[in-house]
């Protein structure tokens, strides 16, 4: 099937919390979204039916974003079912905590294989199919400015390296006009989050934690032509946490 439309997103990531609410924003602002998902088929065939209820055009795909060769796959099969793409969203992401004694390397490796390479692979795969002034957009953390706690080393490395990969990205992409840029959440209320996000809510100047559709918002701007001059940035969006 080759479904043309006006303006195509990939979502590495999408079936819950920040990438579902990125699908739908996307949708909402016209595009068709092609979605990928690791192993909850029935919360990506959910989201995918909210997106066509609300009259728009939805791809879910099976793809793990440790696997390089399902990130190439899930481009080629946006491209083969909707014709094009403009924005890609990389949001797939793995938490793993623990101090340096009790950290393990099969969690180590993990995190850089998903958190990082996988984020540079997405991106690579896209960019070589994407046509020019398409936007890259990464979901990084504030934990990459604000180390949480000890047992967040890791994770926040993975973020930083997120947030210094964006900046040479733009560099790279800015002749053929494509916008590359990182925004980095605090605190959202997700099922990822949710064992310690009353413990965190003290720690946020605004008294409140965000919700997925807070960093929606922050996608679809920066899809769209309102960030136009804007590439190589890491917008922190966590309540004043990192202030």
């Amino acid at each position: 099937m080759n479904d043309k439309h006006e303006r195509v997103a990939l979502v590495f990531g999408g079936s819950r919390g920040i990438g579902a609410a990125a699908v739908r924003r996307l949708a909402q602002d016209g595009f068709a979204v092609a979605f990928t998902y690791v192993s909850r088929a029935d919360s990506a065939k959910a989201v995918a039916a909210s997106v066509v209820a609300l009259g728009g055009a939805a791809l879910t795909i099976q793809a793990d974003s440790a696997d390089p060769i399902a990130i190439r796959s899930a481009v080629d099969s946006t491209l083969a079912h909707f014709g094009r793409l403009d924005v890609v969203v990389v949001n797939a992401g793995l938490l793993r905590l623990g101090d340096i004694a009790s950290f393990q390397a099969e969690d180590l490796d993990q995190l850089l294989a998903v958190n990082v390479r996988g984020v540079y692979l997405a991106i690579q795969a896209a960019v070589t199919q994407m046509g020019d002034n398409g936007r890259v957009i990464t979901i990084g953390s504030n934990s990459a400015v604000r180390p949480l706690s000890p047992i967040g080393t890791v994770y926040g490395m993975t973020k930083a390296a997120v947030a210094a990969m964006v900046k040479g990205l733009a560099l790279d992409l800015a002749p053929r006009g494509i916008r590359v840029n990182n925004i980095q959440p605090g605190p959202i209320e997700t099922d990822m989050t949710s064992d310690h996000i009353e413990h965190i809510k003290g720690m946020i100047p605004l008294g409140q934690v965000g919700q997925p559709h807070d960093v929606a918002e922050l996608v679809s701007y920066l899809a769209g032509d309102g960030s136009r001059y804007m590439t190589g940035a890491s917008l922190t969006l966590d309540g004043g946490m990192s202030l």
